[in-house]
């Protein structure tokens, strides 16, 4: 009996230790008085890769309505000062600051001209992200990593809603036959993010004073191979596109009170 309850007691602290540590690992919202700001950019250096825009393969009368034959699939975009647009920038390991704010366009995707707009969303973990399309063709929404959905679009400007359960990132491709739709989705626990702009910059505000590791991150650019896919609604094989991993930089920056604080990077093919 004495060892029953000896172990129920330990069931018990376990338990609550469990408890305890998912507590202290969820981002806690206080006040962030006499706070600083970071802000830089992120820049290209070097030749710039060569990049084959994909070919429009189906309906181009949607998709390709100026009749180019092709579309980049936007997986590097650097400006004419060298500025590199579609960078997520972020804090590492922060527990503690400002209420969650993301920009509304970061977590509201469309489908549009067989594209996803935008290209980089950032989404809260267990908040709804909101995506319709524009397009009077199917499009079915294939999700893969932190989240996994495959959701139809039968309908122009049909709104479909669905939680983001867990952090992290998530792929995001058509499985409606236009295979060179691609877009990426992070999943975040914290509201330090941010994605640069066309000319490279970015900003983050209200941030507690300390020292912190900032990350930026980029998509794999350069293509790596085909994977093999069914077209939903055809039913018939189809190839798209596989990408290279993933690229981060990183370096510590230190907050002060009241005062603006510069992270910039420059990042290359190597």
């Amino acid at each position: 009996m004495f060892r029953t309850i000896q172990f129920a007691a330990l069931v018990v602290l376990l338990l609550a230790i469990a408890q305890s540590a998912k507590a202290q690992g969820d981002y806690v919202v206080e006040p962030v008085g006499n706070s600083g700001t970071v802000t830089g950019t992120v820049k290209w250096s070097g030749p710039l890769p060569h990049l084959v825009p994909y070919p429009i393969i189906k309906d181009p009368e949607i998709c390709d309505p100026e009749s180019h034959k092709k579309v980049d699939l936007e997986r590097l975009i650097v400006g004419p000062q060298g500025g590199v647009a579609n960078t997520v920038v972020f804090l590492k390991n922060v527990s503690k600051g400002k209420p969650m704010q993301v920009p509304e366009n970061r977590w509201h995707l469309d489908q549009k001209h067989c594209r996803y707009e935008p290209h980089i969303l950032l989404v809260p973990a267990k908040t709804a992200l909101q995506m319709k399309s524009s397009d009077a063709t199917l499009h079915t929404i294939h999700m893969d990593g932190a989240a996994t959905y495959n959701l139809p679009f039968p309908f122009p400007n049909q709104l479909i809603s669905r939680e983001m359960p867990t952090t992290g990132l998530v792929t995001l491709k058509c499985n409606g036959g236009h295979v060179w739709m691609n877009a990426e989705l992070f999943v975040i626990s914290h509201p330090y993010y941010a994605v640069t702009d066309d000319s490279g910059k970015f900003t983050l505000t209200e941030l507690p004073p300390g020292d912190y590791q900032i990350v930026a991150w980029h998509e794999g650019w350069n293509r790596a191979g085909l994977e093999s896919a069914v077209d939903v609604l055809t039913q018939r094989k189809i190839q798209r596109p596989l990408f290279t991993s993933p690229r981060t930089w990183e370096q510590t920056i230190s907050v002060r009170t009241n005062q603006v604080t510069q992270a910039n990077f420059v990042i290359s093919e190597r």
